[in-house]
């Protein structure tokens, strides 16, 4: 087996991982090379944004991850979806640009991560940026990822946000300005009618350059040390084990849940637990696929049979959408360009919180199950979570078969704070729904979850149906302690020549969704190692 050679080996073309590879190769005399366990991204269901209702049920380009059972919830496991393509999740997400407050990046920085406060990444953001809105303090115009409002919003998004302002929310016309809390529509990485994934903003345009090299079906087995210098990595190729040698760095971009697993196959982790499954150990850095943690979220589902302008299953609604289709093949317009959770908020539990501590998805279908169980008729649904929560997991081995997936432990709601402000949340968003800007459509909120109206049967209900929104987040946590698994400029602790840039390294999870943030990691991350080299 001969060895191939880059200067940078980045594991991963999610978010990160795309990022990464499309800045790293505008330095053309520095090689790179991209790996992925998934496939191209070509399906229609990735670049049609509806398209993500169908591959929920179908699980195309997705990992499908499961969790361990949870105790929070009753001992159910949970469903963790994963992009298997390249972008990653960002192929198969709700494509919402959120991200978080600028308290979050604070509180980054007051942990002792130099550099990574608000002010410091806000440049980062906007360089990512190419918002159809223009630019201003707070936006970018010009970067690689598209970010616009929604073309075609559902009636009944704005009828949502009208409800919110009955309750008392402020209206939000951008969350990610100057300040975050209030109801409102998302915007959304769109461009012209289509899906604009990681992949599509710095791959897509960058597949002509030379020094750039993406292998996809392309599954890491094992980053290589000599020492404790990473200097490699080990993969299946079709079937076929390679290796690829680096002259630089590797830098590990396979999200939350798989960085800690491939580091610990790597022999990167818990010395005693290492040893236990016969991995040799080649640093013992406890942290590793420690301070897992995601946003928990529980749902509320109503029946409106008679607003069938919403998705659903029915005769009219398959009307609406073979239309829909027509439109979208022919203008890549119309119904079928909706992300489906199209308006929210960020609100406070009570006037005490500082600032928001609850998110809002409106959802324009009934969303049951994660969308995986088709639901009949027409209706509309409400996702909140708890944007800070207290609970924390591990991601682990369940052997050294590097084929095996991980074992998953979120541990949701194993803090009761968190269980006590999501009861708040689901009280919040029950009052908003009530409000007449909603309730003369005559939605009925579904027995499941309209029969728990006391603290306790609120209580029950979440525990029997929460799940993750799909945000895990800091398995390689960034930090100076004992349990941290990287610095500040994201390089694993004790190890040269190996870097962990994604969610992962987030020492606290952000009050939104994570792939904005996800990108603007990476974008810091090329900096500082293009900094590096001419250091």
């Amino acid at each position: 087996m001969s060895d191939s050679v880059t200067d940078y080996l980045i594991l991963g073309a999610g978010s990160a991982g795309c990022a990464l590879a499309g800045r790293l190769s505008e330095e053309r005399d520095t090689h790179v090379t991209l790996l992925e366990a998934g496939v191209q991204d070509s399906s229609v269901l990735i670049h049609c944004p509806s398209g993500m209702a169908v591959m929920a049920q179908t699980g195309t380009a997705n990992w499908g991850f499961n969790t361990v059972p949870q105790r929070g919830l009753n001992g159910r496991t949970g469903y963790q979806p994963r992009g298997k393509v390249l972008g990653g999740s960002s192929s198969i997400n709700a494509m919402i640009y959120a991200r978080g407050h600028r308290a979050d990046y604070d509180h980054w920085a007051e942990l002792g991560n130099v550099g990574w406060a608000y002010e410091d990444v806000l440049p980062y953001f906007k360089r990512a940026e190419n918002n159809e809105r223009g630019g201003d303090q707070f936006h970018g115009v010009g970067g690689p990822l598209n970010v616009r409002d929604l073309a075609s919003p559902n009636r009944y998004s704005q009828a949502f946000i009208d409800a919110g302002r009955e309750a008392g929310f402020p209206i939000n016309h951008d969350f990610n300005g100057a300040e975050q809390e209030g109801v409102g529509m998302y915007q959304v990485t769109h461009r012209a009618g289509e899906r604009f994934s990681a992949a599509k903003a710095y791959l897509a345009p960058n597949l002509g350059r030379s020094n750039l090299t993406i292998e996809t079906n392309a599954r890491v087995t094992r980053v290589l040390f000599e020492g404790r210098r990473a200097v490699g990595a080990e993969f299946l190729h079709n079937g076929l084990l390679r290796r690829i040698r680096v002259r630089r760095e590797v830098l590990l971009s396979a999200g939350a849940l798989q960085s800690p697993q491939i580091l610990l196959l790597s022999g990167i982790g818990n010395a005693n637990a290492l040893s236990k499954l016969g991995i040799p150990v080649v640093h013992h850095l406890p942290g590793v696929g420690l301070n897992l943690h995601d946003h928990a979220d529980a749902v509320q589902v109503y029946d409106a049979p008679r607003l069938t302008d919403l998705l659903g299953v029915s005769v009219i609604g398959v009307w609406h959408i073979l239309r829909g289709i027509a439109e979208w093949r022919s203008h890549r317009t119309g119904l079928l360009t909706t992300n489906i959770a199209e308006a929210g908020g960020f609100v406070r539990s009570n006037p005490a919180e500082a600032i928001p501590d609850l998110q809002f998805h409106f959802v324009i279908g009934k969303l049951v199950d994660h969308g995986r169980k088709v639901t009949f008729g027409h209706g509309y649904s409400c996702h909140v979570c708890v944007l800070r929560p207290n609970s924390r997991g591990s991601v682990t081995l369940q052997s050294s078969d590097p084929l095996a997936a991980p074992l998953i432990d979120p541990n949701f709601l194993g803090h009761q704070e968190d269980l006590t402000r999501m009861v708040k949340g689901f009280r919040i968003m029950r009052e908003v729904l009530a409000q007449p800007s909603m309730a003369r459509y005559g939605g009925r909120e579904l027995n499941r979850s309209a029969t728990a109206q006391t603290e306790a049967e609120i209580e029950a209900f979440i525990r029997s149906q929460a799940d993750s929104i799909y945000h895990p987040v800091g398995t390689c946590r960034m930090g100076g302690d004992d349990a941290a698994v990287v610095d500040a400029t994201l390089r694993v602790h004790g190890i040269n020549g190996l870097r962990v840039i994604d969610a992962s390294i987030m020492p606290r999870i952000v009050g939104g969704n994570t792939n904005a943030p996800t990108i603007m990691i990476a974008e810091k991350a090329a900096d500082m190692i293009r900094r590096n080299i001419k250091l």
